[in-house]
């Protein structure tokens, strides 16, 4: 599905740091010229690998830890090791697409993606495995915040915008589902293995279409201008208006520990316990090393993280809403898996099963409902109806839950949240983008993505205790009844705190009435360019 030029380039929205200004067109206008569906094919796929690695490996853990000879306290580690080096390092990672090129990045951290799912495949003892999983982590830093930044760069923010990040929000969603079932298949039919195995010619397949479609520098991009008027970031998009001072060191080195020790902290806690160095002393630890960071951060000429980011109104609110979408979103995935397996009995691959409607509701709504809701009615309403519909569906589905439940009792619920989820998550990250610049999208990307990868680490280690609560480890084992109800509760608190954070969504300004834009040329918030996509049309294609 090709898309073509846009009709209107001037886009009206805040600069980086909030302050309204009258012509952005320059910084937000797409980078690239027109890209083509191949271009969004390319990026979603590789959305779909990351996504598709979330969920493959849970499937196969018991087998992992049978093959390798993993301890029950050393197993959760073929998790924790992508996850702690993953949400370490976003932060640089989203400052190199920056500076060197999302492009570069993207095909660099592709590379060592599919390299370290080989040499996890190929692990011999559970050393090599972890050692695999953390430049996986690496690979995915990079990857992550380059895949968002060409399309925040690639597409004319607005309706265009919009339509792009919800193919790739759907290649997530089917990603996490196709991980959930491919990893009971795989871990059936040929063993734990190949839950690595497989993400290596889908990493190469990628890898081989990525040069052409992407281009060398900017496929696609328009002639060099021929008027002085023309915008600069036409020529090329990946280079700054000024030669950088140089990497921010010690911002790199603050940001890195803080981060990776917030993230081993948060992941570390159920295991080692919350008052336990590992698991308190890690976060304080972490907490303290971005305090440092923030206090570097507004002394230093060329920022890592710049922070006149924060007053991006869209930005700020994005990432406090992803934060609270994703922490609910991983403690429900925790929680809904548990309980099929334990409480109803299922199989690995049964379970998988058992997302595939979940994931067809959220695909769908990611795509058709969500890009709608926001022409219509703008980012604010949608995101507290996304929100809200989540929280309801988790908390539905903790409710048809019980020891002589049924999968058609979790029904309702998984309609509720797929539905809700999918609009949500379109929405979010088309807030995130909103009145960037274009040579900030990379930093703004890892920002977004930080969040997200805080809020699922924080959220499943929160609702792991409050479902293990009421239980006695010193007891034995805990009835289906108990561990049911402990699901039962964690889930209504996951809901219940989705539901707090769709309010979040009025703290994002209103955008200005059709009269109100004839009338002034300034726009008050980023958030009001994409809620305009419906009154500046794109012409794209259908």
């Amino acid at each position: 599905m090709p898309v073509s030029p846009a009709r209107n380039t001037s886009v009206r929205g805040a600069s980086a740091g909030g302050a309204p200004t009258r012509d952005t067109s320059a910084r937000n206008a797409p980078v690239r010229g027109a890209p083509t569906a191949w271009f969004l094919a390319v990026l979603a796929a590789a959305q779909f690998v990351v996504a598709l690695d979330y969920n493959i490996v849970y499937v196969a853990l018991p087998d992992i830890g049978a093959g390798l000879g993993f301890g029950a306290q050393s197993l959760q580690w073929v998790v924790s090791s992508y996850a702690v080096t993953f949400g370490g390092l976003l932060l640089l990672g989203g400052r190199l697409v920056d500076r060197l090129g999302a492009r570069r990045m993207f095909l660099l951290g592709l590379a060592l993606f599919g390299l370290a799912c080989l040499a996890g495949g190929l692990a011999g003892n559970p050393g090599t495995l972890l050692a695999a999983r953390a430049v996986q982590g690496v690979g995915a830093a990079m990857l992550a915040p380059a895949t968002l930044s060409l399309i925040n760069t690639g597409f004319t923010e607005g309706s265009e915008r919009t339509r792009a990040l919800s193919v790739w929000s759907a290649a997530g969603s089917a990603g996490l589902a196709a991980g959930a079932l491919l990893g009971g298949v795989l871990t059936e039919l040929g063993g734990w293995r190949w839950v690595m195995f497989v993400m290596v010619p889908a990493a190469a397949a990628i890898l081989g279409a990525a040069p052409r479609t992407l281009g060398p520098k900017a496929p696609n991009a328009p002639k060099a201008p021929t008027t002085p008027r023309a915008p600069k970031t036409s020529k090329e998009p990946e280079a700054p208006t000024h030669q950088p001072a140089g990497l921010d060191i010690p911002g790199v080195l603050l940001a890195t520990a803080g981060s990776t020790l917030l993230v081993f902290g948060l992941v570390s806690g159920p295991e080692a316990g919350w008052a336990s160095l590992r698991g308190a002393g890690a976060i304080v630890l972490g907490v303290v090393l971005l305090g440092a960071f923030l206090l570097v951060e507004q002394r230093t000429r060329d920022p890592l993280v710049p922070l006149r980011l924060f007053g991006n109104r869209s930005l700020a609110v994005a990432m406090a809403v992803i934060l609270v979408f994703q922490s609910g979103l991983g403690g429900a995935y925790y929680v809904f898996t548990t309980y099929l397996q334990n409480g109803l009995g299922y199989s690995a691959l049964r379970t998988g099963l058992a997302f595939v409607p979940v994931t067809v509701l959220s695909v769908f709504a990611g795509m058709r409902l969500g890009p709608a809701l926001i022409g219509r009615r703008g980012l604010r309403t949608t995101l507290f109806v996304g929100m809200l519909g989540n929280g309801l569906g988790i908390g539905t589905l903790a409710l048809g839950m019980s020891s002589d439940g049924s999968f058609a009792a979790l029904l309702p619920g998984i309609l509720i949240w797929g539905i809700g989820g999918g609009i949500t998550f379109t929405a979010m990250f088309v807030t995130a983008a909103s009145g960037v610049d274009a040579r900030e999208q990379g930093i703004a990307s890892a920002l977004a993505t930080t969040a997200q990868q805080l809020g699922g680490a924080a959220g499943l280690a929160v609702l792991i205790a409050v479902a293990n609560a009421h239980l006695d480890p010193n007891a034995g084992p805990a009835s289906p009844a108990d561990l049911i109800d402990g699901l039962r509760t964690a889930g209504l608190v996951a809901g219940a705190a989705a539901v707090l954070g769709a309010f979040l969504a009025f703290t994002l300004k209103r955008p200005p009435t059709p009269e109100a834009r004839n009338d002034t040329d300034t726009d008050t918030d980023g958030t009001a360019d994409t809620a305009a996509g419906q009154t500046q049309p794109s012409q794209n294609a259908h």
